[in-house]
């Protein structure tokens, strides 16, 4: 049975192989760039959400920045609780119903359903990272002077980015395998190809098996490369402690009265002793 499923896996390959690495190009495609937009979306929302406001502030100030979470909120709530699929639907098919508009290009339209979802989930982990910054750090950039957007860009985002780098890389593994529902419009992912090809040879569990396989390759290969990356930005595991302080003068060039080069030095300001 085992060589009759791998003589058919074989037979696939030889034939449909070219196919499915195009499918495999396309989804890494769409799952990078997607991602990297999603996290670009994320990180904007995140910091909208948590721009401070007080009493002080004026009204006008206040009143848009309240819109604005309102807004994200129910961008956020919307793109995270209807599934993808049905996402890509209401965009592909909906918007001429709504709005007249039409998309000509598959990879147009794919690319902004999975980065406008992707960007749901990553404005609740931007929030979640840079709340979770010590309020320490806050005061003292402002002690230094610094306003908002100088603490953001220089002191909180470095270290928000660092501490969500695992949601993201869990983010971008969710969006390969998604990446597959894209096939209700259209668009030729890995996936699309599984169904093309099972269709065209009446054989569906070895293409199936062989799907199954790809993808499990790509993620544990996209698992490698985010833990190096993980690991890359967490730094050095040990630190070489400095056991001197270069602000102190070395020992032995200090001065006091009453020793020979002090004397020597300073005899023309003594004057004469009782």
């Amino acid at each position: 049975m085992l060589t009759q499923l791998f003589s058919d896996i074989g037979s696939i390959w030889a034939k449909y192989g070219t196919v499915y690495l195009t499918g495999i190009g396309n989804t890494l495609i769409l799952a990078t760039v997607a991602t990297l937009i999603g996290c670009i979306i994320g990180f904007f929302c995140g910091i909208l959400q948590t721009i401070p406001y007080g009493p002080g502030d004026a009204w006008i100030k206040k009143a848009l920045l309240k819109l604005l979470r309102a807004v994200i909120r129910i961008y956020v709530e919307i793109f995270r609780g209807t599934p993808m699929i049905l996402q890509a639907v209401f965009i592909y098919y909906g918007m001429p119903y709504f709005f007249g508009v039409s998309f000509k290009d598959i990879w147009t339209v794919s690319i902004l359903v999975v980065s406008i979802n992707t960007g749901a989930y990553m404005a609740e982990s931007v929030r979640g990272g840079i709340m979770s910054i010590d309020a320490g750090q806050f005061e003292g950039a402002r002690a230094i002077g610094m306003n908002h957007f100088q603490t953001m860009l220089y002191i909180v985002l470095p270290q928000t980015l660092r501490n969500i780098m695992p949601q993201i890389g869990n983010n971008y593994i969710i969006n390969v395998k998604d990446t597959s529902v894209m096939f209700i419009i259209g668009f030729q992912d890995f996936f699309a190809v599984h169904k093309m090809v099972s269709g065209a040879v009446f054989k569906y569990f070895p293409s199936a098996f062989l799907e199954m396989g790809g993808y499990l390759f790509l993620t544990l290969l996209a698992s490698f490369l985010l833990r190096k990356l993980e690991k890359k930005l967490a730094g050095e595991s040990n630190y070489e402690l400095v056991n001197t302080d270069q602000l102190v003068m070395t020992a032995g060039t200090y001065q006091f009265s009453g020793s020979a080069p002090y004397e020597e030095k300073n005899k023309d300001y003594q004057g004469e002793k009782p």
